[in-house]
């Protein structure tokens, strides 16, 4: 079994059990104002496997379904199962920790605001990938298929303004900064890849 179905089995199970269990929601959930005071830094990564509703959930974990395992495979292939793994879990859990960051900082003296979902580990995964296959088409409702650094610039645009709105229950943040992560812990780490993401987008074409 894949560490991405693991990942997912995992995160949904958590998250449904925590739906009727507001105590371990509570326990877990991202709470700035409430880590800045306990040290609850555990919070940073428990978050990231709570989420608000069932469409929330879905959404997420079918993103990471299919971005994921191509990830999780392309990660394998460089450096070796067990290697690939680590490097993978690497994107996911450090892109649900470092695009909470921000968010900590911005909000830890704010009592209202709390956060909670796998966003920022899954646009994590999904940069890698378009950082890997960026001419690879994604489908938006199985409609409209667009080549993922073209979706990647405009998802990052969005993401940057909505961040700056607020206002929507979103953290807009957290999908800004762990799409940038991701994509930026890939390219260290397998700087090979930047030469080719040029050279792809170079090279594609409109109609090709």
């Amino acid at each position: 079994m894949s560490v991405t179905i693991i990942l997912i089995i995992l995160t949904a199970v958590i998250s449904w059990y925590a739906f009727s269990n507001h105590s371990l929601m509570e326990k877990w959930i991202f709470y700035p104002y409430t880590v800045n005071r306990d040290n609850s830094w555990y919070r940073f990564i428990t978050s990231g496997f709570l989420h608000a509703d069932f469409t929330h959930l879905f959404f997420n974990m079918f993103t990471l379904y299919f971005f994921g395992s191509n990830v999780e495979y392309t990660f394998k292939s460089w450096f070796g199962e067990v290697n690939g793994i680590l490097i993978y879990l690497l994107i996911y859990i450090g892109g649900i920790i470092v695009s909470d960051i921000p968010t900590y900082i911005k909000h830890r003296n704010d009592p209202g605001y709390r956060a909670l979902g796998a966003s920022g580990g899954v646009a994590a995964v999904v940069f890698s990938s378009i950082l890997f296959y960026p001419t690879a088409d994604i489908c938006l409702y199985a409609v409209l298929c667009v080549p993922g650094f073209i979706l990647g610039v405009l998802y990052l645009i969005y993401s940057y303004f909505s961040g700056k709105r607020m206002g929507d229950n979103i953290n807009h943040d957290a999908h800004l900064y762990g799409a940038l992560y991701g994509f930026i812990v890939s390219l260290a780490i397998v700087p090979e890849a930047g030469p080719h993401f040029i050279n792809e987008i170079a090279s594609w074409r409109l109609f090709s």
